[in-house]
């Protein structure tokens, strides 16, 4: 009798639990990103609708939780004043992605695009990078048409602004009296570190920086190690993210 009830009681509850919840989505696993945990965000409209506008620059590495981070950074830092950076874009896939998901041409701000659009420069790798493989991993990504790509990708939004060239070098080239949005994606230690000193300053309270490759292994443990020491001089961390990202808000 107990037994029968005890089973009764069991079925209601898990029906309750089904009609209410939504449906489970599944196991999600890209980019070296594997987990069973709720990740409904793939199936939001204007998740999608800013994603495949990402994916369509060319993207390399298409990973929608990737993509889910940047847009999260987005939404919080357009609220902010300041502007929009970002410093190695390549054909512009997150960035694109960005614009449409906060509605860019009635926000009012600029965006700041910093690129050699030939691949890194290759002097400002350290001999620790290029030990760790960083020139046979990432030269391939870029190729003679990335930079006129990169134009006709954000021919729809106003307020862009390119700077072509070796960063830091082409840093001071930019007017940008705030920065509520930092992206960082140069897969290289020198021009990261020396573009996140450059532009601290000017970065409101409130306001992201995001590393592409903050958690990722190889030629990438070089850039950790000098934002983890960033970070320490001044008072505050990097969040790893299970993304291979990594995040600052400048408190």
């Amino acid at each position: 009798m107990i037994k029968s009830l005890v089973k009764k009681a069991l079925r209601s509850f898990d029906f309750e639990l089904r009609r209410i919840l939504p449906e489970p989505v599944g196991l999600f696993d890209e980019e070296g990103l594997q987990t069973e945990h709720n990740h409904d965000f793939i199936r939001d409209p204007r998740f999608l609708k800013a994603y495949q506008a990402g994916i369509a620059t060319g993207a390399m590495f298409p990973g929608r939780w990737r993509f889910h981070v940047a847009l999260w950074a987005a939404q919080h830092a357009a609220k902010l004043k300041g502007d929009f950076v970002e410093c190695g874009v390549n054909t512009g896939s997150l960035s694109v992605a960005c614009l449409n998901y906060v509605d860019w041409n009635n926000l009012g701000k600029s965006l700041h695009l910093f690129d050699t659009w030939e691949g890194f420069d290759r002097k400002l790798v350290s001999t620790r990078e290029a030990e760790l493989g960083a020139f046979r991993t990432y030269d391939p990504h870029y190729n003679p048409e990335s930079y006129e790509r990169a134009k006709s990708n954000f021919a729809p939004f106003p307020r862009v602004n390119f700077y072509r060239g070796s960063v830091p070098s082409t840093l001071s080239m930019a007017t940008i009296d705030q920065i509520c949005y930092l992206s960082i994606d140069m897969n290289c230690m020198a021009p990261e570190i020396a573009a996140a000193e450059f532009f601290w300053d000017k970065i409101v309270s409130g306001g992201i920086i995001l590393l592409d490759d903050y958690g990722w292994n190889g030629p990438h443990i070089v850039q950790k190690e000098a934002f983890d020491k960033f970070a320490a001089d001044r008072d505050t961390q990097v969040l790893t993210l299970p993304t291979g990202q990594g995040l600052i808000v400048k408190r």
